[in-house]
């Protein structure tokens, strides 16, 4: 008998009243019972955590399994039990305070499935004011590892474990850590995987803060828990990843998140005499991670962060916490000097003589925040206009060398045009409490597309636009267009331009999904004109037999002056032109086609604009022949179908009398 497709395994400890939601959840997964088996093991509650897991497993027989056992101190050891009864093709640790979203483990099996990968992330959600991962959820993974996304940057079980792996490397949770027993279990996962899936397109995993908060993870409390769980993890990574890029890569999670989590939470409860002996084992655990060669992926603060506890200077890194807490409290940033093209934070101990702190563990330079504003963004003729303001960050506007930057896409050619420096007085204020103030960063371009690249047009393809905002020496890029005025919209806007070639050409400002900026589209890569021309079934006109009536929309923003016209070919290419009438200031417009100039024959017809073109529609298949007289002949046309039955196609011809006298008496005959 196949086992289940899920084996979702429940540590609970003391969980009421979450328990109920989170058993709940399980068994109304879409994935459908059958596929599903839930292993709930009691690790020696003392509340009523035995007696609604024994009501749950009458409520869902088949379904639920409980285990007891006496209490084990932590989550590994009943998480272990869960794993040596799993039967499932999967199996997921679900706290007993969280629950899923009733899609999650549809969701997750399916990728791991669709992708053959061993483990799944799903979103996770804070719930109560729990904060959650997010930086690895920002879009879906179909297959990634742990060292080109950031998956490392969470560590908890709450994922799909594919068994087979999990058993063929025998992993199992540590017993012996009191915290961040989760870590090495999952690291190993993640290694061992052949790939792994992330799923964020839907809230998979709600992850609960409760209300005593005793959630499991957060029983336990002093820096010396975490110390054991961070040298395991260091040891871990240095036995199972090379010294390299990759090792650097997962390194940072440990240099970053657990460091400040433990110099700024645990660190400074602990008494006077324990604190020195702290700092010198956590700066002998982090020894094998942190290199020189490190520096430019980490932020200013965790450099400084990370010297200090180097050299053992337990007091700065106490003050340097107590800096950390009260600028996040803070309103204004920290404030910058800036000498020598460079910008350095006025952390503590900045060129302090005393301390000896290099001057690279305050560089912020390419850490410094862009902003900007566009309030005029518009195509008029040939000339592009941009009009709007920015600046760095806490850097004063002196000496500006603002540039607008024009670069395609795809091959990356750059054309680098002027700004006019604007004044841009009180910008600033209703940030930093005023602190800081930008009265030079408006900027305001005039770009001719019919010289942009060095004297001639611009060629087709996507031009990305930034600014390179520079001021006092430094120099950062930014794309623009995420910050406009209400009245800029985000369609695109399509303009037909003369003056760019032999032909007109496409040119449309659009902004870019999902971030907003701006960019040029130079001949039709994403926006073809032709949808931009929509055509309405023809009827005869109810006043004029000889008039067929066509009406449309066209809705580029601008096109050439009485470029529009409906083309018919007839015999030997003869064409017949008739432009098209504007409606009312709209964007519809009309086509009325006098049958009379057209010469016996059959007759095709097509809108045109400039080097454009679509069909006209047919006519409907039921729509009657008419007939006219002209100098002193009978006309007629009528509709035919051509081969694929898409476009106006007419016969044209002089009626017969005698012709038709003799179908007549035939007829009669018969």
């Amino acid at each position: 008998m196949l086992g289940p497709t899920v084996s979702v395994i429940v540590a609970a400890y003391n969980a009421m009243p979450y328990l109920t939601r989170c058993i709940t959840s399980v068994a109304e997964q879409t994935i459908g019972r059958d596929a599903l088996e839930v292993i709930a093991v009691d690790d020696g509650s003392t509340d009523g955590t035995a007696a609604e897991l024994e009501r749950l497993a009458k409520e869902y027989p088949g379904l639920l399994r409980v285990v007891r056992q006496e209490n084990s101190g932590g989550p590994a050891a009943p998480r272990n039990k869960g794993l040596d009864l799993a039967r499932g093709t999967y199996v997921f640790f679900l706290d007993a305070d969280d629950y899923l979203g009733p899609e999650a483990l549809e969701r997750m099996v399916a990728a791991a499935e669709g992708n053959g990968t061993d483990v799944v992330l799903g979103k996770m959600v804070g719930v109560g004011g729990r904060q959650a991962p997010t930086s690895m959820f920002r879009r879906n993974q179909p297959k990634t590892d742990v060292f080109s996304s950031r998956v490392y940057w969470t560590l908890s079980p709450m994922k799909l474990f594919r068994r087979e792996l999990v058993e063929r490397h025998g992993l199992r949770f540590p017993t012996d850590l009191a915290t961040g027993e989760d870590q090495p279990f999952v690291a190993a996962a993640y290694l061992h995987a052949s790939g792994i899936s992330v799923v964020a397109d839907y809230d998979c995993v709600f992850w609960v803060m409760r209300e005593d908060e005793n959630n499991l993870t957060r029983r336990t409390s002093g820096a010396e828990p975490r110390l054991r769980y961070l040298a395991r993890m260091v040891e871990f990574l240095v036995e199972n990843v090379p010294a390299g890029p990759n090792r650097d890569h997962l390194a940072l999670r440990y240099l970053t998140v657990e460091v400040r989590t433990l110099v700024r939470s645990h660190l400074p409860l602990e008494p006077r005499e324990s604190q020195h002996k702290t700092l010198a084992r956590l700066a002998e655990i982090i020894d094998p991670l942190w290199h020189e060669g490190m520096n430019d992926r980490l932020v200013a603060m965790a450099r400084l962060r990370l010297h200090l506890i180097r050299h053992r200077m337990l007091d700065e890194v106490l003050e340097l916490a107590r800096f950390e807490e009260e600028s996040e409290r803070s309103d204004v940033a920290t404030p910058v000097l800036v000498e020598g093209g460079r910008a350095y934070a006025r952390y503590p101990f900045f060129r302090d003589p005393a301390r000896a702190v290099p001057d690279a563990c305050y560089d912020v330079t390419d850490q410094l925040g862009t902003r900007h504003h566009v309030h005029r963004a518009e195509l008029r003729g040939t000339t592009l206009h941009l009009a709007g303001h920015a600046y760095l960050h806490r850097v004063e506007t002196r000496d500006v060398t603002t540039h607008l930057l024009l670069r395609e896409r795809n091959r990356g050619t750059e054309y680098r045009l002027p700004v006019t420096h604007t004044p841009t007085p009180h910008l600033g204020t209703d940030e930093d409490h005023g602190r800081y103030t930008y009265d030079h960063a408006g900027f305001d371009a005039t770009v001719d597309l019919a010289t942009a690249a060095n004297g001639t047009p611009l060629p087709d393809g996507l031009w990305d636009i930034s600014l390179t905002i520079g001021t006092q020496g430094i120099t950062r890029e930014v794309r623009i267009g995420s910050k406009r005025a209400e009245h800029l919209p985000g369609t695109p806007t399509t303009h037909l331009l003369t003056g760019l070639g032999d032909q007109p050409r496409a040119v449309t400002l659009y902004t870019t999904k999902p971030h907003g900026n701006y960019t040029l589209d130079i001949g039709e890569n994403k926006h073809p004109v032709r949808r931009h021309l929509t055509l309405d079934t023809p009827r005869w006109s109810a006043g004029e037999p000889t008039v067929l009536v066509i009406e449309g929309h066209n809705t580029l923003a601008t096109y050439p002056e009485n470029a529009l016209t409906a083309v018919l070919t007839g015999p030997d290419a003869t064409t017949v032109s008739f432009p098209a009438v504007p409606v009312a200031r709209t964007d519809a417009f009309a086509l009325h086609i006098d049958l009379r100039h057209l010469t016996p024959g059959l007759w095709r017809g097509e809108l045109r604009l400039g080097p454009w073109s679509v069909p006209l529609p047919p006519l409907p298949q039921d729509a009657p022949p008419t007939k006219w007289r002209h100098h002193g002949r009978h006309w007629y046309a009528k509709p035919e179908t051509n081969r694929n039955g898409k476009q106006l196609t007419v016969r044209i011809g002089r009626v017969q009398p005698v012709r038709g006298l003799l179908r007549r008496l035939k007829a009669l005959k018969g």
